[in-house]
């Protein structure tokens, strides 16, 4: 009797299994280059698809298209050196008909197989002259008649994620031969009462029905399983961090009253619209408690957001306390110093702006005030991130265009509140004694798809403003090729002509920053060519980050006031730019730009009653860039976009890599798996609350 196999575990590393596991050192090295190291991570290593093997069959009934399985005996052979891919052909040959086999760049298969053979292949069929082909097709000899093989059954077979150096054939064989040992190791976290509930499979079937699925069902099942695996370990997570942040902190309770409302409301020229009003009475449930406000404003472009942002940090001055607005640009910055300076003007309330290029004394004369309570509001950009930044009493911090932040700078103004005491850490316990933080309220204009926002913003309470402004036009969007420039530009004088201003957005300041691009439009050479072409005449100027604050004020004064006919402009003025005389934008190379950016660049128009258009120069190379164009041109919603985006490019692409935490999943899709998502994200929040 020989003996059993030696034991192994989910940590035991490819190279020291057993040699009835069969893997040659050189595929333990193409496994680690792919982070497959030992038996668990092999089984983690699952399939990218799986496509359908037919049933074995004689040659004749074989269908081009097919993954197909026949036997047969070679007839003929021949080593072909033409060209730059030299190859190896077999003839196979059974009782119906004749089977052609080519091996590329695979010389060794000349000595593997001969005329009078007996061999079973498998592969896809090709049609290939009068009857079908199979290229590079796994071929298992039949040495022996009387011990020949049944016929195969139909499957369907896994397609691993492979390398050159180790097909995906190769890992699937492997994976077969220590899956039977292997699945017993796996303990399910998940207890069975639970399971079945959920109608999911144990874990280690999951993992059974993923590598060897006897049918689609099997496969739907055992992703399903793993997807909530995934979304339910995020979202624990997600509820896990939350839970500490409101244990380990507190922040002063900002009260609401009528007369505080009424104070307020006499400071806006305008009414609020009812979304407007329901997110402004989250906000202020929200800030009456002393756990830490934590909550999203998503609102399309020209919503409202500011406005309810004024409002709340106007309850905090009321109380007696600071409030600080954080955006991601100077440019920014400035107009809502200038918007919030000029609404509070003749009030008690003291605006100050801090950006990075403020003179020295005069940006040590605002950290002195800011220090002292002397500051109110305090507006800036990442200065304010400065550990030389001292709040008297910041109660609530507003963060704008969040996107546009990375999660620790988001979370450095929250501890401007905490006195100089440090984060807690899941590496140690929270402190007894609270730390002192200020409400947070971050804001969006670019909508998020509500499965994305659970998942990177899981941790926020989410407030949507749903509705735009009355009195806002629609923006009519259209998308052209670069051999319509000249119709557009004319087009473009005629409303010049008639009094309207324009945005022209290009990608890039000038060329330099574009080399071995010739065919990119950049802000210099746009100018230059509409100076001398067809916007001669006209009122031109060019705006860009580079530009010196006072330099760039003034060039925006100038374009608010009607002094200039067209804005030559980088993404510089993407948000925050007001302008309702600007009723026209057009994109160079709009195929180089995100859809959300595209569509913040699209609201700076339409901000009146007049007809305003935007229009899209772009000759996209991909599938999915001239999708997403046209979408661009279907609808001015914002929600609809970010879901379209979603679907284009998959959730992974629509966030940059500073929004850390973005998750990156093996099985589990955040557009397809929506109803999942809310299954796990309701069953962490109960797992935490029962902790």
């Amino acid at each position: 009797m020989a003996a059993p196999p030696p034991a192994i575990s989910l940590s035991t590393r490819l190279a020291d299994l057993p040699p009835t596991a069969r893997v040659r050192p050189a595929h333990v090295n193409a496994l680690a280059a792919l982070g497959v190291n030992n038996v668990g991570q092999l089984l983690a290593h699952l399939p990218a698809r799986h496509e359908f093997q037919e049933a074995e069959a004689p040659i004749s009934s074989l269908t081009a298209g097919a993954l197909v399985t026949a036997r047969g005996e070679i007839s003929a052979t021949r080593v072909v050196n033409k060209g730059r891919l030299p190859r190896f052909e077999a003839v196979l040959m059974d009782d119906t008909g004749r089977l052609d086999l080519v091996f590329f760049n695979m010389p060794h298969m000349r000595h593997s197989l001969h005329p009078g053979m007996r061999v079973r292949v498998y592969g896809k069929a090709q049609a290939y002259g009068p009857g079908l082909q199979l290229a590079n097709p796994k071929v298992e000899p039949l040495r022996d008649e009387s011990k020949e093989p049944a016929a195969a059954d139909s499957r369907l077979r896994p397609v691993y994620p492979a390398s050159e150096l180790i097909p995906s054939r190769a890992i699937e064989e492997i994976i077969a031969r220590i899956l039977e040992p292997a699945l017993p190791l796996i303990e399910d976290h998940l207890p069975e009462p639970y399971r079945k509930q959920r109608e999911l499979p144990e874990l280690a079937a999951a993992y059974r029905m993923m590598h060897a699925p006897a049918s689609e069902g099997e496969i739907a099942a055992a992703r399903r399983r793993l997807a909530y695996d995934e979304l339910l370990m995020l979202q624990l997570g997600v509820f896990l961090r939350r839970a500490q942040l409101r244990a380990a902190h507190r922040s002063p309770p900002i009260p609401w009253s009528e007369a505080i409302d009424a104070r307020i409301r006499r400071r806006f020229p305008f009414s609020l619209t009812e979304a407007q009003e329901a997110v402004i009475r989250e906000i202020v449930a929200d800030l009456a408690r002393p756990d830490p406000a934590n909550r999203l404003i998503q609102g399309d472009v020209g919503s409202g957001k500011t406005a309810v942002a004024v409002y709340a940090m106007l309850c905090a001055v009321a109380a007696g306390h600071q409030a600080a607005l954080m955006a991601p640009t100077e440019l920014l910055a400035e107009q809502h110093d200038a918007s919030i300076s000029h609404l509070l003007a003749n009030s008690k309330v003291r605006v100050r702006l801090l950006t990075g290029s403020l003179a020295a004394a005069e940006r040590e004369s605002t950290l002195a005030a800011i220090a002292s309570g002397d500051v109110d509001i305090t507006i800036g950009t990442h200065a304010l991130l400065t550990e030389h930044v001292r709040f008297s009493s910041l109660a609530l911090a507003v963060i704008d265009e969040q996107h546009r932040f990375g999660v620790h700078q988001r979370a450095g103004l929250r501890t401007k509140g905490a006195q100089g005491q440090p984060e807690p850490s899941f590496d140690s316990p929270p402190s007894p004694a609270p730390i002192l933080t200020p409400h947070v309220l971050v804001m969006t204009a670019t909508p998020i798809p509500r499965t994305l926002a659970l998942t990177i913003y899981g941790d926020l309470d989410i407030s949507t403003i749903s509705a735009l402004p009355p009195g806002r036009s629609p923006i009519a969007t259209r998308v052209v090729t670069p051999d319509k420039s000249a119709e557009v530009y004319a087009w473009l004088r005629t409303r010049l002509d008639e009094g309207d201003q324009a945005y022209v957005v290009v990608p890039a300041i000038d060329s330099g920053a574009t080399a071995g691009d010739a065919d990119l439009a950049d802000l210099r050479s746009t100018l230059k060519r509409l100076e001398e072409g067809p916007l001669a005449g006209k009122r031109l100027a060019a705006i860009h980050g580079r530009l010196k604050p006072d330099t760039r004020e003034h060039v925006m004064s100038r374009f608010r006031a009607g002094e200039i006919d067209a804005l030559i402009a980088t993404t510089v003025i993407e948000v925050g730019v007001d302008v309702p005389n600007a009723t026209i934008m057009v994109v160079e190379n709009a195929d180089r730009f995100g859809l959300a950016q595209l569509h913040q660049l699209r609201g700076r128009v339409g901000r009146s009653t007049k007809k305003s258009a935007c229009i899209l120069i772009a000759d996209p190379v991909t599938i999915d860039g001239a999708a997403r164009l046209a979408v661009m041109a279907q609808t001015n919603d914002g929600f609809e976009l970010a879901e379209r985006d979603a679907e284009i490019r998959g959730p992974g692409e629509v966030f940059g890599t500073r929004q850390a935490g973005a998750p990156a999943f093996k099985v589990a899709d955040l557009m397809r798996d929506r109803d999942l998502l809310g299954l796990a994200r309701h069953d962490a929040a109960a797992w935490i609350e029962a902790s």
